[in-house]
């Protein structure tokens, strides 16, 4: 796995932050598409004993759904979530319930897959990652308070939007369509949650290289 370069950054400040906690402690990492979100979570998983990481993105509506909706030209977009499946998810992590079991998000099927991240009562630190981790309103406006610390991870546009456009490509999309759903969609996403950055404990920006 790749060593995000924020890493010694983040555990200088979440490692302290754990230890003065009593039970269960809730981590957010927020930040636009393809900032490096899964990556850090996934680390700062690994660099915490007793941790699990656990996404957003397994609450991405069908695509069934979202065609049936109208929004499946907006994937992505904050009304193209559970927003209230994954409050009520934090929730009961955030009880510390015997076993819960999160969904994920197959980049290959595009698609949620229900049920495969297991999160026992013992686990002591949860990072939550996604993309509205601290938008304020609608169902989202209750995750912050659900969250005990909450960074903000940015990255470079032009970082970013190589790796979205990568993305849209892995996916069948020629390179005309796929710097057109950036633009049109991924882009217009990150300007909402750019808007959302001043409820971080910590913001986090990536490197350019």
């Amino acid at each position: 796995m790749r060593r995000p370069d924020v890493l010694s950054e983040a555990l200088e400040v979440i490692k302290p932050f754990v230890r003065q906690q009593e039970g269960r402690t809730i981590i957010g990492i927020c930040g636009p598409p393809a900032a490096g979100k899964s990556t850090l979570s996934t680390a700062l998983a690994a660099a915490l004993d007793g941790s699990v990481a656990v996404p957003m993105d397994g609450f991405h509506l069908s695509n069934a759904e979202l065609d049936r909706l109208g929004l499946a030209d907006r994937k992505g977009a904050p009304e193209t979530f559970d927003a209230a499946g994954f409050v009520h998810l934090l929730r009961r992590l955030r009880a510390g319930e015997e076993l819960v079991y999160a969904p994920s998000y197959s980049r290959t099927l595009h698609e949620s897959i229900g049920g495969v991240i297991p999160v026992p009562a013992t686990v002591r630190v949860i990072v939550v990652e996604g993309n509205y981790l601290l938008l304020d309103e609608g169902p989202w406006a209750a995750v912050r308070d659900l969250l005990d610390l909450a960074l903000y991870l940015d990255a470079p546009d032009d970082l970013r939007q190589d790796s979205l456009v990568r993305r849209q490509l892995a996916k069948g999309l020629d390179l005309h369509d796929a710097h057109d759903w950036v633009e049109r969609s991924d882009e217009r996403n990150a300007a909402v949650i750019a808007g959302t950055r001043n409820r971080a404990d910590l913001i986090l920006t990536r490197s350019a290289s």
